[in-house]
């Protein structure tokens, strides 16, 4: 018989991941001068919500947790107009934690479930990267005289995403491995 997860059983645990989440952002192992490091994986608890409960729950949970963070830190340039500040509220923080919950989606035409992971896990960060990129050319600009706002921003934003979605990807690698289930997706109770 299938064990069913009830609306307020999965509530809980993504707000324990967002816990979780939050906990492990404030562990940094390396911090950019203006916003932005690599974490002690705080993205796969998100990743982790969108794997067992699907995309809705990923992109709520991610939602959540982007208000948290502007909640905690939030810090913006000086910007010109009230649409900048709404792009960079959108970029860096809203469209870009929503992102991870979008891993799952990414996982579900893979047979094998560690590539699955893998792609979906990468493809989540790789669409947070993007976010950021995109901010820093549309909403940042050139903050280094110089190089075109672009190359300052897709330079910037690797130096510190790439190598946290690389390590997001590995651990949940071994941890699927290392513990399937926590992957498996959780059926759902009838609405």
């Amino acid at each position: 018989m299938a064990k069913t997860y009830s609306k307020t059983r999965i509530l809980v645990e993504c707000a324990l991941m967002i816990a979780a989440g939050t906990v492990l952002s404030n562990i940094k192992m390396f911090t950019m001068p203006n916003g932005g490091s690599v974490t002690l994986l705080s993205m796969l608890p998100f990743v982790l919500v969108s794997f067992r409960h699907g995309v809705k729950w990923g992109l709520f949970t991610g939602f959540v947790n982007s208000l948290l963070q502007m909640l905690l830190g939030f810090w913006a340039p000086p910007v010109p107009t009230f649409l900048y500040f709404l792009g960079e509220v959108l970029l860096d923080y809203v469209l870009a934690f929503m992102a991870l919950g979008l891993a799952g989606l990414f996982a579900r035409p893979f047979k094998n479930r560690l590539a699955g992971v893998a792609f979906g896990t990468f493809m989540a960060g790789l669409l947070r990267f993007l976010c950021s990129f995109l901010s820093g050319v549309l909403i940042w600009g050139n903050l280094n005289e110089g190089l075109a706002a672009w190359t300052y921003s897709l330079g910037y934003n690797a130096s510190y995403m790439l190598p946290e979605t690389l390590l997001t990807v590995i651990a949940a690698v071994l941890i699927c491995k290392a513990a399937p289930q926590l992957f498996a997706a959780q059926e759902r109770a009838a609405a």
